[in-house]
């Protein structure tokens, strides 16, 4: 006579991820937080109260080139000689990635706040959400005897990007197209439920705690017009072929700086061409992105067609400068940068173009290229906007945008060095 094993409902099964998920989330912030002040301290003793001291411009060619030529020999050291190495080489590491070795978080963490402070033009995202992970992982396997890898690589993901952008529902978007290629137990909003609970908590301790915003206060957009349908197009676009740039340029970049063979070589080179770059392109170059993108939506008209060409240009070989010479950070708001610049590089070139319009499809096809991921640059585009009248248009705009990238090889490599596709 033969036995049927109970039948567990979804209910019985969502419960006990419930406190997990919450507790994962607040913990991503928390994790986040802290990096992000501790960045923002040492930015500011770094390029003010030493400067300051030392009777130089904060912000000459002469600082630049020295603060991030001696960043890239602070990075060079950790990532030779601490254990662990800071992690795997950056060009072949993604936004979500399985659980690292706990001895590598130090090391990680280290870089990852050197980096931001000194001016490299990467974010926060790639970095944090792999020590969320693994410090998840380490703390929940323990705790929760038999659980998988899988289960705190999404809470610890879902935590750290409602965390990053504010709101769970950037979180919620990116593992709706994870989880739908992914076989498992009950219906979608079923396995969705946790990381989306995850996120919400991340988005919550990060929003009482920090008050982050996307909304970059442009100007109200008054269409739809038909003409702007025209622009949307043509602008996002434009916006994918320039990151695809980015995208094709990496191997080649990476390459040539995988031949000089020791990180204490490499990323201090890599450091000294990113401080030429950002005298070429000025200050607002330096950094994630993401202060200084509310600089340039501040004021739509302050500069040149031919500047807003020129900073997004030079932020574009920034980002790939940074991902090849070993670098530890995200992709994400240096690529927010290059949108913004190019879309109001766009307005400027033709004032008929909105420049709210112009910006969120800027973001759209730069992001749809660097990341591959339509939801997030979706929603990232018209969080910027902040205007839902844009969303219809921005939706439009996705469909040229994605073929252009589709079966594209991504910005991130193989361990031989060759594109992932």
């Amino acid at each position: 006579m033969s036995t049927q094993a109970p039948t567990v409902t979804p209910l019985r099964r969502l419960l006990p991820l419930l406190v997990p998920a919450m507790l994962v989330g607040a913990a991503a912030a928390l994790v986040l937080l802290v990096v992000t002040l501790l960045a923002e301290q040492l930015k500011d003793v770094l390029w003010e109260i030493l400067p300051d001291a030392l009777g130089v411009g904060r912000y000459s060619v002469f600082w630049m080139i020295v603060m991030l030529t001696a960043t890239g020999i602070a990075v060079g050291l950790v990532v030779w000689k601490v254990p662990g190495h800071a992690g795997a080489d950056p060009a072949t590491t993604g936004l979500v990635d399985p659980p690292l070795p706990t001895r590598v978080l130090p090391g990680l963490l280290l870089v990852t706040v050197l980096a931001l402070a000194g001016g490299v033009s990467l974010g926060p995202e790639n970095p944090i959400t792999a020590t969320n992970i693994a410090l998840a992982y380490w703390v929940g396997s323990r705790a929760l005897p038999g659980s998988s890898a899988a289960l705190w690589t999404t809470l610890a993901a879902a935590g750290t990007i409602g965390a990053l952008f504010g709101t769970p529902v950037a979180a919620a978007l990116i593992f709706s197209e994870v989880l739908a290629e992914q076989p498992g137990p009950g219906a979608l909003w079923d396995r969705l439920l946790p990381p989306l609970l995850a996120g919400g908590t991340g988005a919550l301790t990060m929003t009482l705690l920090e008050h982050p915003s996307f909304n970059l206060l442009l100007p109200a957009y008054t269409g739809p017009h038909w003409g702007d349908l025209v622009g949307a197009l043509v602008v996002a676009s434009v916006g994918a072929v320039v990151g695809l740039a980015a995208v094709y340029a990496l191997p080649h970049v990476h390459r040539a700086f995988s031949r000089l063979g020791h990180p204490m070589v490499a990323i201090p080179l890599g450091g000294l061409v990113l401080g030429l770059l950002g005298a070429l392109g000025g200050p607002l170059t330096l950094f994630k992105g993401l202060e200084e993108v509310k600089t340039l939506a501040a004021d739509p008209d302050g500069w040149t067609a031919g500047q807003f060409a020129l900073m997004f240009v030079v932020k574009l070989a920034a980002l790939v400068v940074a991902v090849s010479c070993g670098f530890r950070g995200g992709r994400i708001f240096p690529s927010v940068f290059v949108g913004v610049a190019l879309g109001l590089c766009a307005h400027a070139l033709v004032p008929e173009v909105n420049p709210t319009l112009a910006v969120v499809c800027g973001v759209l096809g730069v992001l749809m290229a660097v990341s591959r991921q339509g939801w997030i640059s979706l929603f990232t585009a018209s969080a910027l906007g902040g205007d839902p009248a844009v969303l219809p248009l921005l939706v439009l705009a996705a469909v040229p945008a994605w073929l252009l990238v589709t079966g594209k090889p991504q910005m991130q490599l193989h361990d031989n060095g060759t594109p992932i596709r």
